[in-house]
């Protein structure tokens, strides 16, 4: 459900530079070569790929979300009930999910992206059968096997997290019907897929050609734990279940791959391969938002809150834009500078818009 955050947030800086522009909606997509997302972010991701509007994947969130959560976790009783009932609970939420993904990236495929967009993909999961990480990608390198993956199915395989979804049958392309193969969230390896990013970037741009990798969260709770004692002894009860497992996987894999792409990219600076990482918004996350940051709570009280932080931080940001001496502005600036104008002609879903030219020398990810 964080996903509301990312959504919103673009949707206001698109907005706001729309409007700076003199325009009527921007093209999000295709300011990038290669778009990378996992999870609740692939959502995002794919809906910007097609060139759907960022305030369509907000209503998404708003209008189904209570559907496909339709029970949120919160305590050890809740924990309890959903172990009885769990699943019933995912197998609705499963359903509503994937009508839900119809309606805004229908029947798009991998391939056509990459063939009537010209953007390159990386949403990762997890291939049941053999428990090892997979990409969905459809790259100038990657070859063929992902190119006819719907993005529905893509993203149903992508977000099936263990305990609050259904995990993802999806059918495989080519093979008879009833071919199916089972997949698990992405964010069991690459939560934060910015070392899928840089490895693909690496892989695809030209030598010479500098590497900008933009990564957007999706508002990150301020994490950690005063443990003191007996609770160090915590057990499946202390987990709720389980359910607890999957914020402190996510914060750690935030922080780590974060700061790995980092330390990689001023390697790679001093042999000569320029790479840079920007990060946004870079605002520590208000404690009053603590109450709202569930990946299950679907109340109105958690959207409306997230929101409204989305907003104000993508106003932070616009404000970095216009500082001169704010590298990380400028980068964000000179991206929104290249973003094309949303021609309903140019996008590969059914939108509202209006009236184009693509990225410049950087490799935008």
């Amino acid at each position: 459900m964080r996903g509301i955050y990312t959504a919103a947030f673009l949707d206001r800086v698109c907005e706001q530079q729309a409007k700076r522009a003199g325009v009527d909606r921007l093209d999000l997509g295709l300011g990038f070569d290669l778009i990378v997302g996992t999870s609740t972010g692939a959502i995002v991701g794919c809906a910007a790929a097609v060139g759907c509007p960022m305030s369509k994947v907000v209503t998404l969130y708003r209008d189904h979300g209570p559907k496909i959560f339709p029970h949120r976790i919160k305590g050890t009783i809740s924990a309890l009930y959903r172990a009885s009932r769990g699943r019933s609970i995912v197998r609705r939420g499963d359903n509503t999910l994937r009508a839900a993904l119809e309606s805004v990236l229908e029947g798009t495929t991998l391939a056509q992206v990459y063939e009537n967009r010209g953007i390159y993909m990386s949403i990762p999961a997890v291939l049941l059968s053999d428990h090892r990480s997979w990409v969905f990608k459809k790259t100038p390198v990657s070859g063929e096997r992902d190119r006819d993956y719907s993005l529905v199915d893509i993203c149903m395989a992508t977000s099936a997290a263990p305990i609050y979804r259904s995990l993802a049958a999806v059918n495989v392309p080519g093979q008879c019907v009833g071919s199916k193969q089972v997949f698990a969230d992405g964010g069991l390896w690459a939560n934060n897929p910015v070392m899928v990013a840089l490895t693909d970037a690496l892989a695809i741009a030209d030598p010479e050609q500098p590497i900008e990798i933009f990564s957007l969260g999706t508002c990150p709770r301020p994490e950690g734990e005063h443990i003191t004692g007996d609770s160090v002894h915590r057990s499946l009860l202390g987990w709720r279940l389980g359910a607890d497992v999957a914020p402190l996987a996510i914060s750690a894999q935030e922080f780590a791959y974060d700061n790995m792409a980092r330390l990689i990219a001023i390697q790679l600076g001093k042999c000569g391969r320029e790479v840079s990482t920007i990060r946004f918004p870079r605002k520590a996350v208000p404690a009053s938002m603590m109450p709202y940051l569930a990946l299950d709570d679907t109340r109105t009280e958690a959207m409306d809150r997230l929101t409204t932080q989305a907003h104000t931080d993508a106003d932070l940001t616009m404000s970095a834009c216009d500082d001169p001496t704010d590298v990380s502005g400028n980068k964000i600036k000179a991206l929104l500078d290249s973003l094309p104008v949303l021609e309903p002609t140019k996008t590969l879903v059914s939108c509202e818009a209006n009236t184009s030219t693509r990225k410049g020398g950087e490799q935008h990810v």
